[in-house]
């Protein structure tokens, strides 16, 4: 494979002013991202404390192998919603390693509204199970909960993705034989009972640690018996008597020891392996790109250059260079695994969409992983290009996204708009996992471009009716609403708190988080053998 010769001046103003605007708002994320693990009332930090438990992030440190990667997902989900403190949807959660095998981990936070879950704590949930069928990884379970916050029930319980799909997924992961480990560490009522109870295996931990379908105020205001947590569903109870758990654990640091034995106990993972290089770092700086991205999203830049900072040795074999310009397509390496990467570099005409149709074809074909790096607008338009045959073309794209079976990996570096979020293999396009830098926007379409639709088609209505077009001060009237929605609603702030995305990155960290997601997906089959796409328009 040939290297990227990279054509950037990193001592020109521009990529200084680029780096410079890049760098604030990482460091931006970086006290986002303080906040949503330390932030906390003295008043729970000090309940927590007196009832013997452990911190949720001291849980997970003695719980992953000692020196290993831990790849966090949406740490800022329901950033801003309720009122801004349930921090990471009350879960912290993610993929490490624990006795050399690859695991999702899910640690409820007590110290948050006592372990509550709200509604985005379910949608949290499903994307975690979601993430485990899809990669065939066991799941672990540090559970210490309130149960669901009943002010919001109607949006937690009865639909088909509310928390009732929890124990369903449950269910359905049991019989793809994905083990399920769970600690009891608190209370575990009403649906937190069922959830520990459809696990594998269950460490109840003593003193603090229950199980029951109602708790006891519950049973007194329905018959009147007064009844500890402890007698009502305490270690001993279920471990002895019911026989819902299965290991008594002195303490929490006992439960994470017990864990990690019953994990060593597990079968051999059957990784699916890839024919792998020795990883190597590019030849440039991957925080380089932090001034090659412009501050303006309608400022282009040549995609090569972040794949330049990505791939093992910057090397990179480019697939029709010369054709479809405005989509960079090719393969590299991405600590030491195989990928072919798509990358935008401008909006997608007819030929950029056939090209990436026959690309991803050839990935899928040959059991390649998919790397997309999304910057687009949408697909051309205009009176030749449908003419042209945009529209099926932009098809082909689509479908060869939706159907290709190998493992999808997204990263919105920048714009996210329109029919090019999906052409690019957006969240409903199945990608394992998805991830935005800081600087990126998702909608229909820019705050500006959304606003001069509206007033086009106002201006049009005025001219059938006889009016005159609007004035300024109108034309201001009607877009500033719209530009600050789109501002508010479009960022990568609003996107991870409503969990469309597994996190926001530093963009100089893309290539290990894309290393250690590929790393996870091999625990599944790279693609299943019954393969194919649907049908083309020609």
């Amino acid at each position: 494979m040939d290297v990227i010769e990279s054509r950037v001046d990193t001592s020109s103003d521009e990529y200084k002013k680029n780096y410079s605007a890049m760098e604030t708002l990482v460091v931006e994320l970086r006290e986002e991202l303080r906040i949503a693990r330390e932030d906390r009332s003295e008043k729970a930090l000090k309940r927590h404390e007196e009832s013997g438990k452990m911190p949720a992030g001291k849980k997970l440190e003695l719980l992953l192998d000692r020196n290993t990667p831990f790849l966090e997902l949406a740490p800022l989900a329901a950033r801003g919603m309720y009122d801004g403190k349930v921090h990471g949807a009350g879960i912290l959660a993610g993929i490490g390693r624990v006795e050399g095998k690859e695991v999702l981990i899910n640690i409820n936070d007590a110290t948050i509204k006592g372990g509550s879950v709200y509604p985005m704590g379910v949608k949290k949930a499903l994307r975690l199970q979601q993430i485990a069928m899809e990669n065939r990884l066991p799941g672990i379970g540090l559970v210490d909960s309130a149960g669901a916050y009943l002010p919001m029930q109607s949006e937690i319980f009865p639909d088909i993705d509310d928390g009732g799909r929890v124990f369903y997924n449950q269910a359905m992961m049991s019989k793809m034989g994905i083990a399920q480990i769970t600690a009891v560490m608190g209370l575990c009522t009403a649906g937190g009972a069922y959830g520990v109870a459809m696990s594998d295996e269950i460490v109840h931990v003593k003193g603090h640690g229950a199980i029951f379908l109602g708790g006891p105020p519950l049973v007194k205001a329905a018959t009147g018996e007064e009844v500890s947590a402890d007698e009502l569903g305490g270690a001993f109870v279920h471990t002895s008597e019911s026989g819902v758990s299965d290991y008594m654990a002195e303490d929490d640091a006992d439960a994470i020891r017990i864990i990690r034995n019953i994990v060593k106990n597990l079968p051999p993972t059957a990784r699916h392996p890839l024919p792998m290089q020795p990883p190597e770092p590019p030849l440039y700086d991957p925080k380089e790109i932090y001034g090659i991205v412009s501050r303006d999203l309608a400022v282009p830049y040549d995609c090569r250059e972040i794949i330049a900072r990505i791939v093992d040795g910057s090397r990179f074999l480019e697939f029709k260079e010369h054709y479809g310009s405005t989509l960079v397509t090719g393969w590299g390496h991405i600590h030491g695994y195989p990928v072919g990467i798509l990358g935008n570099n401008g909006i997608l005409f007819s030929e950029s969409a056939l090209k990436a149709t026959q690309f991803i074809q050839l990935c899928d074909k040959r059991k390649i992983p998919l790397v997309f790096l999304q910057n687009i607008n949408g697909f051309i338009i205009g009176k030749a290009y449908e003419r042209g045959g945009i529209t099926k073309n932009g098809h082909k794209m689509v479908n060869a996204v939706a159907t290709a079976r190998v493992p999808k990996f997204t990263v919105i570096v920048g714009a996210s708009f329109g029919a090019g979020n999906y052409a690019m293999c957006g969240r409903a396009y199945g990608p394992r996992f998805l991830w935005m830098w800081p600087n990126a926007e998702i909608g229909v379409m820019g705050g500006p471009q959304a606003a001069d639709v509206l007033i086009s088609i106002t201006n049009d209505q005025n001219a059938r009716l006889g009016k005159p077009p609007l004035t300024k001060d109108e034309v201001a009237f009607l877009k500033d609403p719209i530009i600050q929605a789109a501002r508010k609603e479009g960022n990568a702030y609003y996107s991870t708190a409503n969990l469309w995305d597994d996190g926001i990155i530093d963009p100089a960290k893309t290539r290990d988080v894309l290393g250690l997601a590929i790393s996870a997906s091999l625990n599944a089959p790279i693609r299943d053998e019954d393969y194919g796409f649907g049908v083309f328009r020609m």
